[in-house]
């Protein structure tokens, strides 16, 4: 849902209070809004002046809590389909 607010804390506490956790947009001018919400957040991902829909193949994707473990990605993609072995001589 869009939400309006101007108490940082309130919007936390109601984001976090959530069972599900893959995105959160964000807009604001702010950059120390910006930041505390990145930190204290509990999503995969914060899109500032953006939607929750925002993806790019190269970016981590993935959420928490009852969004999904682990991330998707080429990169992480890759890493989940190999194996590191290690040879010592």
């Amino acid at each position: 849902p869009l939400v309006t607010f101007s108490d940082v804390s309130e919007v936390v506490s109601m984001v976090n209070a959530s069972q599900f956790g893959l995105q959160a947009g964000v807009f604001t001018n702010k950059l120390d809004v910006v930041q505390r919400l990145f930190d204290e957040l509990e999503v995969g991902t914060v899109a500032v002046n953006d939607g929750p829909g925002f993806r790019a193949e190269h970016f981590p994707f993935g959420g928490v809590k009852n969004s999904g473990v682990g991330r998707e990605g080429v990169k992480y993609a890759m890493q989940e389909m190999s194996f590191i072995k290690t040879l010592v001589m």
